[in-house]
Order: structure tokens, then sequence, then C-alpha cells
């Protein structure tokens, strides 16, 4: 593909120049006259490879320009701009590297000197994003395999309970949704969803015989299975590149009131992400089947959530559950 280069000034014996001189070598070359029929060209066309800009031009200066380019849409801003300038002053150089120019190129330039100067930059501009494409490809295989970990862990983690298949997911499923709703971007909705799917982890921890115990639990066992989202909190915490893991393990058993466990924590006090987990956990538990009851009527589990408003829940999850029930806004998984 055919580099693309836009160059501007105010001079036209130098945008004459520099269109014979990059066209000659094999370059297409747009040629505009000021920083204003600059900006006004990104609105209709599409980013270039390379801009050349002269600095002192009337109305609006390189450096004005610059700042205005960095306010574009994607392409246009991160088009990168080497500055012409016949002004040798060390302040000027300072002041164009601030605000993100590539580089300077002195006028009046030598025809042989500007074709090389930017070849070299469009070249390099190319191997750098093409090693960003690469790094972005690879960091995508890396977050993909880490899901299919994770959810094989989870999988695993649910097989402990005989009634329970499927229950991670689809807390991550709701806990994705609950956060959507309440207004998380992609990334912390994706965030999300890992910490939903592991906010079991600690069970792992906790005999089969207890968690799948068909009659009531004794107060002994019963501290067992408290112990899980300590166990939890403690495994995902060793995930130093993705810390806030732990933090759906560990409390999600916690409530609103601060009557919850393993800290008792109350309020605002409980990391964000693990209030919209406990409640969509909360949901799942309930219309599901488990070892000692069968799921619950959908009516039943509303009036339990509502019920639980400001007590067990942050009132503001609870009522975006409440909603996702009335519309009946469950994906299968």
């Amino acid at each position: 593909m055919i580099p693309q280069i836009v160059v501007v000034d105010d001079d036209p014996i130098i945008l004459k120049k520099a269109w014979n001189t990059l066209t000659s070598s094999g370059l297409k070359v747009v040629v505009l006259k000021s920083g204003k029929a600059l900006l006004d060209y990104t609105r209709d066309n599409q980013a270039p490879d390379l801009i050349l800009m002269d600095i002192s031009m009337p109305e609006m200066d390189g450096f004005e320009v610059i700042k205005e380019l960095k306010k574009c849409e994607a392409g246009w801003r991160d088009t990168p701009v080497i500055f012409l300038t016949g002004n040798e002053d060390e302040d000027t150089e300072t002041k164009g590297l601030s605000l993100g120019a590539m580089d300077f190129i002195r006028k009046p330039f030598v025809a042989s000197v500007l074709v090389l100067r930017v070849k070299h930059a469009v070249e390099l501009i190319r191997l750098q994003r093409n090693l960003e494409g690469m790094v972005e490809e690879k960091t995508r295989e890396n977050e993909n395999l880490f899901l299919h970990v994770v959810e094989s862990l989870a999988d695993a983690i649910d097989a402990k309970d005989n009634y329970t298949k499927g229950h991670s997911g689809r807390v991550a499923v709701f806990s994705k949704e609950i956060a959507r709703r309440y207004g998380y971007d992609e990334k912390h909705q994706e965030q999300i969803f890992m910490m939903g799917l592991l906010h079991d982890v600690g069970k792992i921890g906790v005999p089969d015989e207890v968690i799948n115990k068909p009659g009531r639990l004794t107060d002994e066992e019963f501290a067992k299975i408290k112990k899980h989202p300590g166990i939890g909190g403690k495994i995902l915490g060793n995930i130093k590149e993705m810390p806030e893991l732990a933090a759906g393990a560990k409390w999600h058993h916690e409530r609103y009131d601060g009557k919850g466990y393993p800290e008792g924590l109350s309020g605002e006090d409980i990391p964000e992400e693990a209030r919209i987990i406990a409640v969509a956990d909360a949901y799942d538990a309930m219309t599901s089947t488990r070892s000692y009851r069968g799921a619950l009527p959908v009516e039943v589990v509303r009036g339990e959530i509502e019920k639980g408003k400001g007590s067990q829940f942050d009132p503001k999850f609870a009522d975006i559950m409440i909603e996702m029930i009335d519309e009946g806004a469950f994906p299968d998984v």
C-alpha cells in the first residue's frame, strides 16, 4: 500500500517542492495551505501515514493545530507529525516534542534528505504498528487461555456439588449483566464476569460431604462452609496480575447491614463488585435445586430480594436484579 503524506504549509513554493519531491519518489501526497484546512480535511478523510506541518502559519500555528489533532478521532489523533521549520531555537523544538511531534525537518529542505527522512519515518511507524498489533494479538491469546483455565476451574468447583452444575457460570453472566446495566464499561464487565466465575473457588477446601449434605448443617459444618470465602481470597490473592479477582471470592457473603462473613463488612466498605456478585449468587442459589431443597418459584425469589434490600443486599444492585426478573432478562447459560 502506497504511503500517504499530508503536507501543511502556508508557503506555496514549499508545498509545490514537497509535492514534486515526494510524489516523484512514489508517495501519495496531499498539500494543504493552513492548519484550519487540515482540521477541515480531517472531517471527511481517512488519516494519512504521516503529517508534515509548518510551525509558523497565520490563524493557527503548528502547535495549536497539533493540540486540536489530539482531540480528533483515533486515526487522526494518533497520526505522527513532523514539523517543518526554519527556526533552530531549542525552546521551539522542546515545545514541539512535548506536544507529541515525532521529529523536525529544517527548511529549506534538501529534496533527497526529505525523501529519506519521510520514508524512514513511515517505515518506523509501520514497524511500530505491526509490533503493537502482534502484542495485542498475543495479549488476546493469553487472555483467552486464562479464560479457558478459569472456566475449567469453575467447572471443577461446581462438580464438587451434585446440585449446582453451571452455578459459577450463571453467577458470572448475571453479575456481568447487572454491571452492564449499572454502567460498567466493557473491560470492567469482563473483569466482573471473571470474578463471578471464581467466586466459589474457596469451596475447593470444603469437604464434599459437607457441601452435599441433604439435611440441615450442624454449627460445626456451617463453620466449615463459612471458611470458603477466606480460602478463595487467599488462593486468588496469589494472582498478582489480577488482584481484583480475590475481592469477589473473599467478600461475596458479606451483607450490606454488616451481618455477613468473613469480616462483617458493611455498606460501601464491601467492594462494589462483591456487592453485585452477592445479588447474582443469591438469585441463582434460590432458583436452583439444592441438596436440602428444590428450586424456589421466581415470585418468591423476587420477594426475597426485595426484602433483602438494604439488609442483605446493596439496594441499587437489588433493584437492578428485580428489574431483570421482571423482564425475564436471563440469557441461557
